[in-house]
């Protein structure tokens, strides 16, 4: 990255919390460094970084409320987020997903993996079209200005804004990422590793993250999100993005997922 991003380590192990803040700063970022939650929440909302990476095992005030706590406010609902998590730890970070952490990272790790992955989030928070596809990809209903419309689903990439109807959408970095490429691409089907390399921009990691991603846009973009009508899944393949009407008529009452909620499926399918 050519520009010097602030980024704050959380980390209650000096060992780990010195070898990040080292490699993140010969990366070329500056870097702060809190040694528990509530000093890190605290330092946090003061000085804004551009990315929090948050160890989630934090004495006191642990990561995941720190997590909940950023995104409930106003401040800290849009800033990138990496978790450090323990191998073991998976039900901690799939709820650090539903919370809206952007990334994650398991202990232990490799620190130029994990700066890889900050570099990633930051080039995404830092693009504005927040997908690796350009400008000139297919789009639901086109595009005005730049305005990517599908029914009455708006999103600004410049402004990195999202609408559906009049209600603003409360999205974190993954999830507008996410609603941007779908919605670049309507009636597509998309598999779980399709996703993940054209929107996290990985060949490798854990699917369950894309699978939560969707379940955490369907509940902010869709009229009944254990009934889907945007965002289908297709069993056994992926998830399509169904473009809504620009004047929506009414719709059939069968939903277009079969399934209330996501749910494990055979290997390579969608949950």
């Amino acid at each position: 990255m050519n520009d010097t991003s602030h980024i704050l380590v959380i980390d209650d192990d000096p060992t780990v919390a010195e070898v990040v803040a080292g490699y993140l700063t010969r990366a070329g970022h500056h870097v702060d460094r809190a040694a528990d939650g509530a000093l890190g929440l605290d330092l946090a909302e003061r000085t804004r970084p551009d990315l929090l990476v948050l160890d989630l095992m934090l004495p006191g005030l642990d990561g995941l409320e720190v997590l909940r706590r950023l995104r409930a406010s106003a401040g800290g609902a849009a800033l990138p987020v990496v978790l450090l998590t323990a191998k073991g730890d998976e039900a901690d970070r799939i709820l650090g997903l539903e919370l809206g952490a952007d990334d994650y990272v398991t202990k232990p790790f490799s620190p130029r993996e994990l700066v890889l992955r900050v570099q990633s989030v930051l080039r995404r928070a830092r693009a504005g079209s927040g997908t690796a596809d350009g400008p000139g990809d297919g789009t639901a209903d086109g595009t005005v200005g730049g305005v990517l419309r599908s029914g009455d689903v708006t999103l600004d990439p410049k402004a990195r804004r999202a609408h559906r109807g009049a209600r603003e959408l409360a999205l974190t970095l993954r999830e507008f990422d996410l609603l941007a490429f779908l919605l670049r691409h309507p009636g597509t089907v998309f598999s779980r590793q399709d996703l993940m390399r054209r929107v996290w921009g990985w060949d490798f990691g854990d699917l369950s993250t894309v699978t939560v991603h969707v379940r955490r846009l369907r509940e902010k973009i869709e009229d009944d999100p254990a009934a889907p009508a945007l965002i289908s899944t297709v069993w056994g393949v992926g998830y399509r993005y169904d473009p809504a009407p620009r004047d929506p008529a009414p719709r059939d009452p069968a939903p277009h997922d079969p399934a209330p909620r996501d749910r494990a499926c055979p290997q390579g399918g969608a949950e």
